[in-house]
């Protein structure tokens, strides 16, 4: 077989401006119409709007440039090299492991392709609670469908592997109901190893999408440069001060510093980061509404061993999903959640499954014949589920304090109860909770009585995380929120936040598309504003 191409090498060829790292150093000082913190889902769909439009633009990512030729399928490459903390992140109690991407795409590089518009459900508590009356589906309709033909999201029509296969024949018995997920893919190879950096750029990731795009129409990508803070005066940014990093985030004795003064400033580094920004350049915050309601839709686990092989680590990740258990309660009821079926790759199946030595082993054995199903909790729609606060550490750094309370506890056996009941109906020959004095049982209500006798308590269920949401949230009000329905932050006038940071509650779907549709129509109100002319429509 013929070398696949890599855009990335390609456009570096081309004379991309890219520095940092292995790239050349960084210059001193930089000047353009606006710096862009972050390369993710917000900061993408941004710079390409923004280039597209005329204006200058510097992407300053945290994180390296890796692109399909560096993917080679191998947990031990991509978690140092694309994740936040070699996707070790944790909150401060160290009881939620939080998977985020730190490399040039962010999160929308490692992620599992899952692709659901913000639910209406969602935007309607947040217009009612919010004031956020023109974040409606109507409203957002033209902006999704844009994300949507530029990222090539649409159904996916292969038939689904094993691993979710088994979440519907279990649903099906049980008379639940289980939708296909959309996946933003383009000739995928049906691989798997999508949380790894697509080695076939058939993920439309930013890293092969919105940000080549805008590094050809003159952009400038600063990798390896970590945004250490906005200096405000006069109630405006007046430079972003950046300093160099190495592959591991550490900052060396001769680190180069550079200070980038523009027009605008867009803050889209995601939740925790953002906020984290934020906090050391002492923004203003005089309600005391910055770092704080960031969610995680916390996600449970249940393991099964089916009698068949599985191997959970081949094909698409996620392509069924049921939300039923979402709607079995009002949004502002008990906590309810979505359930999906992961992938399943050796280290990181490793690193969460409870137990040690020969018991941990003996489920090791039987991974091949291993399927899990996980539910993400819906926080943030009631006041027993307020999140967390983005606090930062002595020297700098973030951390997450996310109290998991009784509330979203409970939440939380209640859906290992669904999901080992799903299993069962499935075919499961053993359950497992994923907590640390869960057993292997052998029948459902073995099952159920066991379950519900577990101490639901931190770090004895095990309990993880890739979607961090808020910190920066939206609000009509100035009294509720960080930044204004426009996306501009309310005290300080030449800086806007687009990224998943901004939204007041957490999706309750995996929250990539809510991201690209909403910036979409944040990124062109932008556009508008400094240009005055036409907004650029994404296409």
């Amino acid at each position: 077989m013929s070398k696949l191409p890599d855009p990335i090498r390609e456009g570096l060829q081309r004379g991309w401006k890219v520095r940092g790292g292995p790239h050349g150093a960084a210059p001193e000082t930089l000047s353009c119409d606006v710096a862009i913190i972050g390369s993710g889902a917000g900061a993408g769909i941004t710079a390409e709007l923004l280039t597209r439009a005329g204006l200058s633009v510097v992407i300053v990512e945290e994180g390296p440039l890796k692109s399909s030729s560096d993917f080679r399928q191998r947990e031990s490459d991509a978690y140092p090299q694309l994740y936040q903390e070699s996707a070790g992140r944790k909150t401060e109690d160290k009881a939620i492991t939080i998977l985020q991407g730190r490399c040039v795409g962010g999160s929308t590089t490692v992620n599992w392709t899952s692709s659901f518009r913000t639910p209406p459900t969602t935007l309607g508590y947040w217009a009612q609670h919010f004031g956020l009356a023109d974040y409606t589906p109507e409203a957002l309709e033209p902006y999704f469908e844009q994300a949507e033909r530029r990222l090539s999201i649409s159904s996916w029509q292969m038939p689904p592997n094993e691993n979710n296969e088994l979440l519907r024949s279990g649903a099906v018995k049980l008379g639940i109901p289980v939708e296909s997920i959309r996946r933003n893919v383009r000739g995928c190879w049906n691989l798997g190893s999508c949380g790894m950096g697509c080695p076939t750029n058939a993920k439309q990731s930013m890293l092969v999408t919105t940000i080549p795009a805008a590094l050809d129409q003159g952009a400038t990508l600063l990798v390896q440069t970590r945004a250490e803070h906005l200096e405000m005066a006069a109630g405006k940014v007046q430079a972003l001060a950046c300093v160099g990093v190495l592959p591991n985030g550490a900052v060396a004795g001769d680190a180069q510093r550079t200070r980038i003064t523009a027009r605008h400033y867009v803050l889209a580094g995601g939740a925790i980061n953002s906020p984290a920004v934020l906090l050391r350049s002492k923004a203003p915050d005089p309600h005391g509404r910055l770092g704080v309601r960031t969610f995680l839709h916390p996600v449970v686990m249940t393991a099964a061993v089916m009698e068949q092989r599985v191997e959970g680590w081949a094909g698409a990740p996620q392509s069924l999903c049921t939300d039923h258990y979402l709607g079995t309660q009002p949004i502002d009821g008990p906590m309810g959640f979505k359930i999906e079926a992961p992938p399943l790759h050796p280290l990181i199946l490793a690193t969460t499954m409870p137990g040690m030595g020969q018991a941990q082993a003996d489920l090791l054995r039987q991974f091949p014949h291993t399927h899990v199903l996980l539910a993400l909790l819906r926080d943030g729609f009631h006041e027993q589920a307020p999140g967390g606060r983005v606090k930062l550490r002595s020297d700098g750094s973030p951390v997450l304090d996310y109290p998991l309370t009784g509330f979203v506890m409970d939440g939380a056996r209640r859906a290992l109860l669904a999901m080992a009941e799903i299993q069962f109906a499935g075919g499961a020959r053993q359950v497992l909770p994923v907590h640390e004095r869960g057993a292997l049982y052998t029948t459902w209500a073995q099952a159920k009585a066991g379950i519900e006798q577990l101490p639901m308590q931190p770090l004895l269920a095990k309990v993880v995380s890739a979607h961090v949401m808020g910190g920066c949230g939206l609000a009509a009000s100035e009294k509720q929120g960080v930044v204004r329905p426009d996306g501009v932050h309310w005290q300080v006038e030449n800086l806007s936040v687009h990224d998943g940071s901004l939204f007041p509650t957490s999706v309750g779907a995996n929250p990539q598309l809510s991201v690209y549709g909403i910036v979409n129509r944040l990124a062109q109100g932008l556009v508008q504003r400094l240009t005055g002319a036409a907004p650029q429509i994404l296409a």
